[in-house]
């Protein structure tokens, strides 16, 4: 098979028949996995287990776990904030693994199975088995994780230097894509309820349902395509190793070896920036939508599913951009459209409808570009061989930081009382980061880590 690994060269050879539906078979595991995001973490999952949680709640509202007093309206909240530490102690290692072994399809069905799983489990969290609704999604939260960074770590076997770009948008496009049609029909079933005989709960558990459903369907088209490639540069374990403690040693070699990649390095900080000013622009958009702008929740749902609408076209849009312009320089761009938001939702005047979905719409162009390139910048800088280890480190740098942004937020309305001021905050991290990523040397960084540039940078 004429494949197109790290560095293959300036130029990209044209994809034969067995890549393209390799390709094809790892743009699927987006469309599979970004329902996860979209209907059960962003959408349908908080409010409802939070309703589980009052319902299990003493005459003071709060419920205790394990012995444990907590406030039911801050059970979600916890729940999350467990998840993504596991995730940062456990997605490293799976990378070391899923490197060292050699078994990425094995692992991409293992952990998405099992994700799934626990995401279609979900119908059954009713009454008050509040418990039952955050193990589940802490353990299907955390084999997305894990499914994320294998599946991440297929793009460089899979694009060569000039095609990255491309790929990666390519991939973001079709998940933005599958994630809305999903939540546009989950939606039409929670609306409808009354009349198809359900009750609200029952309708959100459906829907709770049906994305593991779609989760794990197409996940067998994306394990049925994608192949394992031979492991490279492994780090000898032991005539008595085990796998986890081969995997153990694999992950200390490349901990060590990181230190000599200070522009890989230098790439994840600005990464670190301004990726979490985007996703704490995602976490409270609704919340500043609600209580300074005083919109409808009918208003602020049909904004997230326009996000997801527009963020295909515009995840398209800009990868075709990066071919033009390169993808610093687009991403460049991207990052002053955030800025720009920014400053236009702090001059928004309460109950302007149409000014909120024209914001949504620039998020929704920028967001997906924003995310595929970097992305793609990233899959330049990791020595080959890597892949999977350093895109753990990659998505811990996307969740396991992601408390900074909302901290920010909530400590500027704590000081100032005004969310106006509170969403100006996040500027921040989109000047910071920004600035970083303008100083870094992008050609360098990828000559230093042993691969090829792309023509366009």
């Amino acid at each position: 098979m004429t494949s197109a690994p790290a560095g293959a060269g300036p130029s990209a050879a044209p994809a034969d028949r067995a890549l393209k539906r390799e390709r094809f078979g790892w743009y699927s595991y987006d469309w599979a996995m970004s329902v996860f995001n979209t209907s059960v973490t962003t959408v349908f999952l908080a409010p409802y287990l939070t309703s589980i949680a009052e319902a299990a709640a003493d005459a003071g509202g709060d419920v205790h776990p394990f012995g444990l007093s907590v406030p039911s309206g801050s059970v979600f909240g916890y729940v999350l904030s467990l998840s993504v530490i596991l995730q940062v102690l456990v997605l490293p290692l799976t990378g070391a693994v899923a490197d060292r072994s050699g078994h990425k399809r094995q692992l991409l069905a293992g952990f998405a199975t099992l994700g799934s799983l626990c995401t279609m489990a979900m119908f059954f969290v009713a009454d008050d088995r509040y418990l039952l609704g955050a193990g589940l999604f802490i353990v299907a939260n955390l084999c997305f994780g894990a499914a994320t960074v294998v599946y991440y770590s297929w793009l460089p076997d899979l694009a060569g230097p000039d095609e990255r770009d491309a790929v990666s948008s390519r991939g973001w496009a079709v998940g933005y894509l599958g994630g809305a049609l999903l939540l546009a029909a989950s939606l039409v079933l929670f609306t409808q309820h009354e009349s198809l005989g359900l009750t609200e709960g029952e309708a959100v558990r459906i829907c709770l349902a049906s994305a593991g459903i779609w989760w794990a369907g197409f996940t067998v088209v994306s394990v049925s395509l994608l192949r394992n490639r031979r492991p490279r540069h492994v780090v000898p374990a032991g005539t008595r190793a085990g796998a986890v403690t081969g995997s153990f040693r694999q992950l200390g070699a490349t901990l060590r070896d990181m230190r000599r990649y200070r522009l890989t390095l230098w790439f994840l900080a600005a990464y670190l920036l301004y990726n979490d000013g985007v996703q704490t622009i995602i976490g409270v958009s609704a919340q500043y939508g609600a209580e300074q702008l005083e919109l409808s929740q009918t208003t602020l749902v049909s904004a997230i599913l326009l996000v997801q609408v527009v963020a295909f076209f515009g995840a398209l849009s800009l990868g075709r951009a990066a071919a033009a312009i390169g993808a610093k320089r687009t991403v460049l761009g991207a990052l002053v459209a955030w800025t720009g938001v920014l400053v236009a939702a702090y001059f928004l005047e309460a109950g302007d409808v149409l000014g909120f979905y024209l914001l949504a719409s620039v998020i929704g162009f920028v967001q997906g570009g924003t995310q595929a390139l970097s992305r793609s910048m990233f899959s330049q800088l990791i020595p080959r061989g890597k892949e999977a280890e350093y895109f753990g480190f990659y998505e811990i740098s996307d969740r396991g930081t992601s408390w900074l942004g909302p901290f920010l937020f909530a400590l500027t309305y704590q000081l100032t009382g005004s969310y106006r001021y509170a969403i100006f905050s996040l500027i921040f991290f989109f000047v910071v980061g920004g600035f970083l990523l303008a100083k870094l040397d992008l050609r360098k960084a990828i000559v230093e880590a042993g691969n090829t540039p792309p023509v366009r940078l």
